[in-house]
């Protein structure tokens, strides 16, 4: 069989360690039974991410190889059916519900929602930041504080499948003046991503509105050295030189045409302020 016929590892799967109980003569050993939800990469590496008390996957995941895989993980298939995919199954259907109550500006339905969701995975990435761009939207700033803290610390918040939640919670943050937490948010997303014209140019953007315009020319032009045909960073560049915030002749960036006869619309920080990036 090829390796393009062979079907993919996933499911539930268990693993056993053995550990010591108890001290001196009343001491035994015992075996420790973890279970792990398991999916097969493209690459034939492994993912396995560990079962909460409540039998959802949650936490970091682990990668480790095939066969090392089938050395050590035995297949659970009846607690996967019986129990672990109909709780998977609740939960996604509960946050997709919140997020239409979100949607329809429903925000008691949609917290009531993204809670209970919460009751099955405190780390769910979809349901905290639902529950954060909620409190956001209700001026509850915190709550979404609260939220903000529980996201930081989770890494899985920031890989690419959950971008554009990422982007929304941010740009919340900023239009709510939680700057500081803004800030801190994409820092944490710098050290976990690659290069991103487009993070630096929202770091660049949150800094402008704390008054730092050293560390907003800074980003700015990081964003520029990596993309320097990006209009809305050009633009952003040509109105803090034209207001005096960066030196009128900083303009070395490789390959950077400043944008001609365009400009921010309205007056003083109005500009900028109605100024935003997806990515």
């Amino acid at each position: 069989m090829s390796e393009e016929e062979r079907e993919k590892i996933s499911g539930v799967f268990s693993s056993q360690a053995q550990a010591a109980v108890g001290t001196g003569t009343t001491s035994r050993k015992t075996i420790q039974k973890t279970y792990w939800f398991v999916e097969e990469r493209e690459d034939g590496a492994v993912s396995v991410q560990p079962l909460n008390s409540n039998y959802v996957p949650s936490g970091p995941k682990q990668t480790i190889g095939r066969e090392e895989f089938l050395d050590k993980y035995t297949p659970e298939p009846e607690l996967y059916i019986s129990t672990v995919y109909p709780k998977i199954q609740e939960m996604d259907s509960t946050v997709k519900r919140g997020e239409a109550h979100r949607r329809n500006h429903e925000t008691y339905s949609a917290e009531y929602e993204f809670n209970h969701a919460l009751d099955f995975d405190e780390q769910n990435v979809k349901a905290n930041f639902g529950l954060g761009l909620t409190y956001l939207e209700r001026g509850d700033t915190s709550k979404a504080d609260d939220i903000f803290n529980r996201l930081v610390g989770i890494d899985a918040a920031f890989q690419p499948e959950h971008k554009h939640l990422f982007n929304e919670f941010g740009i919340n943050l900023r239009k709510n003046g939680m700057l500081d937490q803004a800030l801190e948010y994409y820092h944490k997303a710098e050290q976990l991503t690659q290069n991103d014209e487009n993070l630096y140019l929202n770091i660049a953007r949150a800094y402008f509105e704390k008054g730092d315009f050293k560390h907003c020319y800074r980003y700015l032009k990081k964003c520029l050295e990596l993309n320097p045909d990006m209009e809305e960073a050009g633009l952003f560049w040509l109105y803090l030189k034209e207001n005096g915030l960066i030196a009128s002749d900083a303009n070395d960036i490789p390959g950077f045409h400043p944008p001609e006869n365009k400009k921010f619309k309205g007056v003083a920080k109005g500009p900028v302020k109605n100024f935003e990036i997806d990515f």
